[in-house]
């Protein structure tokens, strides 16, 4: 093994902590707040959300996605032929994708609900609407992500 792959390995299970970390966390954080049905508490956690995602989760998912192309393409790693490296690759396409599509639209729709709400008026009935769409969406992103570590440290053939 050469520097290189160690070093871009070690970037890759680092954004893998970022993204990771941060995405159960976020789920942790907006569960919580919800919880209380104070809307100043709630409009402050999706603020946190969003920022944080935007850092953490992004800077997490760049990290995984630059660092894992640079080692399959310096170690000329097919793909097609490593189920490992294919599964790997769909899972986090396809959990990127629920973000993009569905879970970041949602957050800004929130954080935009939330600003009026922030001063403690009455939560509106579309924030718990898209907050039920958010959770069911978000764990299925995060189980996808789950077995994407499966993937990427077992290996299978």
């Amino acid at each position: 093994m050469n520097d290189t792959y160690l070093l871009l390995k070690s970037l890759h299970v680092l954004g893998a902590i970022l993204f990771l970390g941060n995405v159960i966390v976020t789920l942790w954080w907006k569960l919580m707040a919800n919880r209380t049905r104070q809307p100043v508490v709630i409009a402050f956690a999706q603020r946190q959300v969003t920022l944080t995602d935007y850092v953490f989760t992004f800077g997490g998912a760049g990290l995984v996605l630059v660092s894992g192309v640079a080692n399959i393409w310096l170690q000329g790693w097919d793909i097609t032929q490593s189920r490992w490296l294919g599964w790997g690759s769909a899972l986090f396409l396809v959990s990127g994708l629920l973000w993009l599509l569905i879970l970041i639209p949602i957050q800004i729709h929130q954080a935009r609900l939330a600003r009026q709400f922030a001063d403690g008026t009455e939560i509106p009935a579309a924030y718990w609407r898209a907050e039920r769409v958010w959770v069911v969406v978000g764990v299925i992103a995060t189980l996808l992500v789950l077995a994407n570590v499966f993937w990427m440290v077992y290996k299978p053939a």
